[in-house]
């Protein structure tokens, strides 16, 4: 049978470059590669195709000649075989596909440590102001009597005769196209290089022990609910001399009695009697300090809204403060005596409807509504 055109193989244009002819090759050898099509012959033959192809395509002197040749080049006796794959393996392959299982185990390097977390409850006030607290933060350090070498003190780790130090092993492997080496971690020493024959009794070979270390934390003024700091290089030690994770702080602040909390500002409702909303008063509001006095206005309406500038809560990592909303609500007596109603009822004749603006404006479009 006649070989198919190469570039009609990878499905690229004769126009193609190097990058575009990769990427086909790729694409193609994963799907078709016989360990994930096993025991279909037709996408092992169409496999190896596609690696003779690639091999052609991707090797400019080899390229040329195709395209000048064809199949037929003069005393070459053609592309056939694929002995080193234009310098694009199987490990390429299998490392893309197989996630780094064939294509090649890497030495076990420094690692950071991992990260912990602390949920850490405030009342509101302290988050609002800040305030210092000591953290007892359940964590392993680096054992004390063996420093992290994870060997009894006055021994050392060997080095794993399997691996000779390396942490990897090369083992050769059968396929269908033949013996391929691949490299993978040392099972003897788990990829470390070294052998612990005496561990250190106190961490039992860890290098780290388990316990608890207090930790001062500064908490900053303006913190919110759900909000997390973090404290680096305060959470688990790292592996093979590794910098330590970090320490992050959950805040969960309790609600405040009398005030609500929108950013930086603070709202606030105070009740007020009837008489005040009329003919204005002074009352006394609180804070998150002393309690200030403001000046209702006389006609107050209920509902209304007034706002003390800078006496809310202070932003975070900065000088600034926002601001408090009082909201005031007239409160309508309910028990009257006699005497009390008869006041309030020629308090109203003697006031009319004149002075209830709302009241009679409502009415005014009532009638308006009715008589159209």
């Amino acid at each position: 049978m006649a070989k198919r055109d190469y570039y009609e193989v990878l499905g690229v244009s004769k126009s193609a470059g190097e990058a575009d002819i990769k990427k086909a090759y790729r694409q193609l050898a994963k799907k078709l590669h016989p360990d994930v099509n096993p025991g279909d012959k037709n996408a092992e033959s169409q496999f190896k195709e596609v690696n003779e192809a690639y091999e052609a395509l991707s090797d400019p002197q080899k390229r040329a000649r195709y395209d000048q040749f064809g199949h037929e080049e003069p005393g070459a006796g053609g592309f056939g075989g694929f002995s080193d794959f234009g310098g694009f393996g199987f490990g390429d392959i299998f490392s893309d596909f197989f996630g780094g299982g064939g294509g090649g185990a890497r030495s076990r390097g420094p690692m950071q440590g991992a990260d912990l977390r602390y949920d850490l409850n405030l009342e509101f006030v302290e988050a609002a102001k800040g305030v210092t607290r000591e953290l007892s933060v359940a964590k392993d350090e680096v054992c004390p009597a063996c420093d992290g070498s994870k060997a009894k003190p006055g021994s050392a780790p060997a080095t794993c005769p399997t691996c000779k130090g390396s942490g990897q092993v090369r083992v050769t492997q059968n396929t269908i196209l033949g013996s391929m080496q691949m490299v993978r971690t040392c099972s003897n020493c788990g990829g470390e290089g070294k052998i612990i024959a005496d561990p250190c009794p106190r961490c039992h070979g860890r290098g780290k022990t388990r316990g608890s270390k207090k930790i001062t934390f500064k908490v900053p003024a303006g913190i919110d609910n759900g909000q997390i700091v973090t404290m680096r290089g305060q959470g688990e030690p790292g592996e093979r001399n590794g910098p330590p994770g970090d320490l992050q702080i959950l805040i969960h602040v309790k609600p405040h009695k009398l005030f609500k909390r929108k950013d930086f500002d603070l709202y606030l409702d105070i009740p007020i009697t009837f008489a005040q909303a009329a003919l204005g008063a002074d009352i006394e509001v609180p804070t998150l300090d002393d309690p200030i006095k403001y000046s209702v206005p006389e006609g107050t309406q209920p509902g209304t809204t007034f706002r003390v500038k800078g006496a809310g809560i202070q932003r975070l990592n900065s000088s600034g403060k926002g601001d408090i909303f009082i909201k005031v609500n007239v409160e309508v007596p309910r028990r009257l005596t006699s005497e009390q109603k008869s006041l309030l009822e020629r308090f109203d004749a003697a006031l009319g409807s004149k002075e209830y603006d709302t009241k009679r404006s409502f009415f005014d479009r009532m009638r308006g509504a009715s008589n159209g």
